[in-house]
Parts: C-alpha cells; structure tokens; sequence
C-alpha cells in the first residue's frame, strides 16, 4: 500500500497540542505529513517546545513540506494543493475554539481555516481534534514564575541559564522555547507548567454541534483517535 498524504493543520492550542504532536509523528514514520502551521500555533509550539519536533515530522521534501502563516501570502496559494488531488486527508488538530467556529460557519480567511475550505470543496475527508470538548478538560501552562514562591535572586540562576534569554522579572514566552532549564534551575521551584481544568463555553459547545453536521468533516473525541484515521482509510486510499 503507497504511502498516505497527510495534510496538518494546527492552530494555536495548548490542550491536546503535545498528544497530537507525537501521534503525527508515529504517522509520519510511513507516511507524508505536511503541516500547516497558523500564526498563533508557531508562537505557541515554541512556547511548549515542540517547534522542532513539527520540523521533523515535515522535513521540507515534497509534500514534507513546513508552511507557516507567517510566511505565506494572504491567498494562500498552498491550499492549492487541495484541489488538485495531492491530499489524502487532512487533520486539524489542535483546533481551538476560534477556528472550530470558523470552521461551523464557513469562514476560511486563516490559512488553517482555508485548507479545511479547500479539501471540503474537494472531498478530501477533514478530521478534527477540538480544544474544548465536552465538559471539562486538564490543561498545561506554558513555563510560569510562582511570585509568592520566587526569592528574586542576585544573581539569579535561572535568569542566567537560561539559553533563550527568556527569564526576567517573569517569562518572555516570545522567546521562550519550552526547554524547562529554568525550571531545573530555581532551587526554590518558583518556575513551573502549571495543570489546571479548563471549563468548555456554551458557545463553544453550540460551534462544536454546528461542526459535527457539517459533511465531509469529523470530529474526534481525543487525541487516542489520531491514528485510528489511517486505519478507517485504508481501504478507501
């Protein structure tokens, strides 16, 4: 059986972003993935430290390839692709609430968003993993400083240390890129990722219900179901 041709799509989400991040990976061992990556999730994929991770799994060959939004024009010329028969499938995933509700209602104006917009119009089957399901969900916050907790050092080890130069009277989560040297490096432990449950709006839940009647398109119930696509592919593929 030929190799599938995965498109990816990721938004700016942390909820999920790591289990999805290593279920494409294990995908793409035998198979093409091109990401399509938003604003929003560059920024955040530094944040968790898994930017370059997303660079291996598309390693730049032919539909290997990583687009960033930062860097396309504002008609999105890659989406093309869609439309000409080189996509298998495409999975969104994370997908925050702002794009599930773009999505529910039609709007393609981001290139996420777009790629949804070109492989619907192209019976390309779309897959999404949401941020906010149903009910309650458990978070991580990127690295943080605990003021209570933080003795403001001088000098400080973790200022010091760390390789981004990201740490000062709080983190720069522009320039920081996830390593954790911070965190290892406060004797005091006043730098962490902090868990939390994160409530799902009634607006949100609406948008979800709106997304799951829309044809072609398929909602996921967790990241565990990420490579169950290729399996319900494989003999359509």
């Amino acid at each position: 059986m030929r190799m599938k041709r995965m498109a990816w799509g990721i938004t700016g989400g942390g909820q999920h972003l790591e289990q999805s991040v290593e279920a494409v990976f294990r995908l793409s061992r035998d198979n093409h993935v091109c990401s399509f990556v938003s604003r929003a999730a560059e920024e955040v994929l530094h944040m968790y430290g898994v930017f370059e991770r997303v660079a291996e799994i598309s390693g730049g060959e032919y539909l290997e390839e990583l687009i960033l939004e930062s860097q396309t024009g504002l008609s999105f010329p890659e989406t093309g692709r869609f439309m000409l028969g080189r996509v298998d499938v495409l999975l969104v995933a994370p997908a925050t609430a702002n794009t599930v509700a773009k999505m529910a209602w039609g709007i393609a104006d981001s290139l996420v968003t777009n790629a949804v917009a070109m492989a619907n119009k192209s019976a390309v089957p779309v897959y999404v993993l949401p941020t906010d399901l149903e009910g309650q969900a458990q978070s991580r916050t990127p690295y943080s400083i605990d003021r209570e907790i933080c003795r403001q050092c001088d000098p400080c080890p973790a200022r010091e240390g760390c390789p981004q130069g990201a740490v000062n009277q709080q983190i720069d989560l522009m320039r920081c890129d996830g390593c954790g040297t911070c965190a290892s490096l406060c004797q005091y432990g006043a730098i962490s990722a902090v868990s939390l449950r994160v409530k799902t709006r009634e607006i949100d839940r609406r948008n979800l219900d709106q997304l799951r009647r829309f044809p072609g398109i398929t909602v996921l119930d967790g990241p565990g179901d990420i490579e169950k696509i290729f399996q319900e592919l494989a003999g359509a593929l």
